[in-house]
This record gives structure tokens, C-alpha cells and sequence, in this order.
């Protein structure tokens, strides 16, 4: 008897050992089918070929086919609210900028929450801004600029395009640093919002470098100030706006985020995959010609970090300014 029952616990460690050695599916396993990237914008915009872009370096060091999924409408929310309510398996992901943090905190009710429900995988690209005057402006600097904005309180007019994009959050947090007070003239978009500001119906704007290089070099509007926190290469004759108010700074950020939920391992595998596009020399030097500047993060839960921190720098804005999207 004693000899029979060591010999069925032994044929038992056997069957139960092959089960025990197996690890949790995750990062081996992942991916074993096609994942899908959602751009809550219409194709052709920067965050769509950023997108595009992250999707086909992916394709290549993932072995799987990672498709472009465009999602438009209501200012990102339909985007946003199907990725916050797929699977959190890694199959699932978005790409994220300003609007994906400051969409939720202007409507009643949001349909997602960017904070709650989504993870970080990693930054990819910022895009700074560029203060750009109408040459009939009679200012050279930005000290100069504020200083003409505070003998006319109210009075200037600056372009945007819709509520809380990234211009339009670049000049209320300009404004309240500053100590000045304009008056806000919205577009349907930045294109319109460029046109009328080259012709000189509304003379002031934060504009995107890649669209602002061209008509500054031609002299038809004058460069100011850079959003981002040192001179940018592209144009390094132009001053940081944080050198003149320090610590500012309003560039776009493009990243990438999956649902909440999404296992570690998983978040950090993509991570390590989109870092080796952000460092690729002739992926920098590609973005860096259309004013791209591509930059990953430390790691994934940096990105995670960052978005929160700039959720609520974004929310304390938004509070005090009364913006709505109504």
C-alpha cells in the first residue's frame, strides 16, 4: 500500500507540474492577432499620420498587423467612449492629445472619464505652438506684445479653433500668466482660423509651427514665441515664450493609451516597441520637417502620470476661465 501510494502521488506531481510551470498569458503571448489603433479625427490631420505612422513601425517589430481605426465626432468623445469600453486584452488602443483630457471637462455629461478609464503606453510626439502676430501689430517680442495687450484690455482680438483645442487652451493660459485680457474670435477649425489671421481680420494667434513657418519666413505674420520650454531648431532665432514668463508652456503632446485594466507587462511591451519608432533617425528627421518633434516617455506609467498631471493642469484652467463647449 505504502509502495502504491507513492507511486500515485508521484504520477500526480507530474500531471500537476506542467500546469504549474505555465505562466499568465501576457507579453509572450501578446499579440497573437491584429490590434487595432483608434484616431478620434477625420484622416489626414497630424494626430492621424502620427497614427498611421506608430502603426506601421508596429506592424514590423510586432509581426502583426496593427490597423488605423478613424473615429471622428464629438470633439473625440466617440473615439474615446469605444476604446474606454473595449477589452482591456492590448487588441484596443488610441491615440491621445490635449483634446482627449480637455473634451470630458466641457460638457454636463462626458462619456468617458480620460483619467479612470484609460492607461498609459507612451508619449510619441509634441508639436509646439508658435505666438504669431499680423505685421500690423506694432510689437517685436512677447514683452512687447503683453505690454500693448494691457493698454488695451479686451480690446485685441485673437483666433482660435474650437473650444478647448490647443490653441485655444495655449491663449487662456497665456492670458492668465500674463495679467492680460483678449477677446476670442472661434473658428471651425485652425485652416479657416490661418486664413483670416494672414489677411489681418483677426491678428493674433497660437498657431502650429508646420502651418506658421511658411508665412513667417514669407513675412506675412511675425513669429513672437515658441510654447515649448526651450527654442525649438526649426526656427532658433525665435525666444520661448518661458523666457519671458517663466514656466510656461502649452505644446501639443500625441501619445498613445489603452484601456484601463490593461495588463503591465502588455502596456510595457508596446511601450518598448513604439520607443524603438521615436528614436528611428529617419522617423525624427521625417516629423521634424513638418514641425513634429518625435519624443517618447520613460516608461508607461510616466505616461500615465503625465496625462493626470496634465488633466488637472488642463481642469484648473477650464474652472476658472468658465470654459463649456455649448
Amino acid at each position: 500500500m505504502y509502495r502504491r501510494s507513492a507511486w500515485v502521488a508521484s504520477a500526480a506531481a507530474l500531471i500537476v507540474s506542467p500546469v504549474v510551470l505555465v505562466e499568465p498569458a501576457g507579453a509572450q503571448t501578446y499579440p497573437s492577432r491584429p490590434i487595432r489603433i483608434v484616431v478620434a479625427v477625420a484622416p489626414g490631420g497630424n494626430l492621424d499620420l502620427v497614427g498611421r505612422a506608430v502603426a506601421q513601425s508596429l506592424t514590423e517589430t510586432l509581426g502583426r498587423q496593427v490597423i488605423v481605426d478613424n473615429r471622428p465626432g464629438g470633439s473625440g468623445a466617440v473615439g474615446g467612449d469605444a476604446v474606454a469600453r473595449s477589452a482591456p486584452d492590448g487588441y484596443t488602443l488610441m491615440m491621445v492629445a490635449p483634446s482627449f483630457l480637455i473634451g470630458p471637462r466641457t460638457v454636463a455629461k462626458p462619456l468617458y472619464d480620460p483619467v479612470r478609464d484609460f492607461a498609459g503606453v507612451s508619449r510619441v510626439a509634441v508639436l509646439p505652438q508658435m505666438l504669431v502676430v499680423h505685421p500690423s501689430i506694432p510689437v517685436h517680442s512677447v514683452k512687447e506684445f503683453i505690454a500693448f495687450a494691457k493698454a488695451r484690455p479686451g480690446e485685441l482680438n485673437y483666433a482660435t479653433s474650437n473650444t478647448g483645442s490647443g490653441s485655444h487652451m495655449a491663449m487662456e493660459l497665456f492670458m492668465r500668466q500674463a495679467g492680460v485680457k483678449l477677446t476670442r474670435i472661434p473658428y471651425n477649425g485652425d485652416g479657416p482660423a490661418l486664413v483670416n489671421l494672414v489677411g489681418g481680420q483677426v491678428p493674433i494667434k497660437f498657431d502650429n509651427l508646420s502651418t506658421s513657418i511658411p508665412h513667417v519666413r514669407s513675412g506675412r505674420l511675425r513669429a513672437l514665441g515658441v510654447t515649448s520650454p526651450k527654442r525649438t531648431e526649426l526656427l532658433p532665432g525665435v525666444p520661448a515664450i518661458s523666457e519671458t514668463l517663466p514656466g510656461f508652456e502649452a505644446s501639443i503632446f500625441n501619445g498613445v493609451a489603452a484601456p484601463a485594466g490593461t495588463p503591465k507587462e502588455i502596456l510595457d511591451r508596446l511601450h518598448a516597441e513604439i520607443a524603438k519608432f521615436v528614436q528611428s533617425p529617419p522617423s525624427r528627421n521625417r516629423f521634424a520637417q513638418q514641425g513634429v518633434e518625435l519624443q517618447g516617455s520613460a516608461s508607461a506609467d510616466a505616461f500615465t502620470a503625465f496625462l493626470r498631471s496634465e488633466y488637472a493642469r488642463y481642469s484648473k484652467i477650464i474652472e476658472e476661465a468658465g470654459i463649456t463647449a455649448n
